[in-house]
């Protein structure tokens, strides 16, 4: 959680190590099942977490709809930044979501957690963290 002077300890800890990279993996639980099924939508959130944690987007947002069965079917989408990758996958028949973020540049994970429940309008976030050495 982010302390009084705006940054968190995962950033500080990130700058202290000198760590590589930072990766959030957001799952999303109960989801507006109208906000996982519109790819417009979906595109609308790369670009608004691009710009809420002041990462550069290197192209456009990927948003492909596919799946082999009703357990996975469901949009995916992929924007690189300057720094990484954002990814994730919508799953249409649980309404439910799995977003990862990867930069070499720090963020806020719980700001972009946080942010990610309420643009799809999920009932609850999971989200863990990993400094990558």
């Amino acid at each position: 959680m982010a302390e009084m002077n705006g940054e968190s300890a995962i950033v500080r800890e990130f700058r202290e190590r000198d760590a590589w990279g930072l990766c959030t993996c957001i799952d999303l639980k109960g989801c507006d099942p109208a906000a996982i099924r519109d790819a417009e939508r979906i595109r609308q959130y790369v670009i608004e977490v691009c710009d809420l944690i002041r990462m550069k987007r290197f192209g456009e947002p990927q948003v492909v709809h596919f799946g082999p069965n009703d357990r996975v079917a469901g949009y995916s989408m992929t924007q690189l930044i300057e720094t990484s990758l954002i990814s994730g996958h919508f799953a249409n028949e649980a309404n439910a979501a799995y977003i990862d973020i990867f930069s070499c540049k720090e963020y806020e994970p719980e700001v972009a957690a946080e942010f990610t429940r309420r643009f799809f309008g999920a009932d609850s976030v999971a989200f863990q963290v990993v400094l990558r050495a």
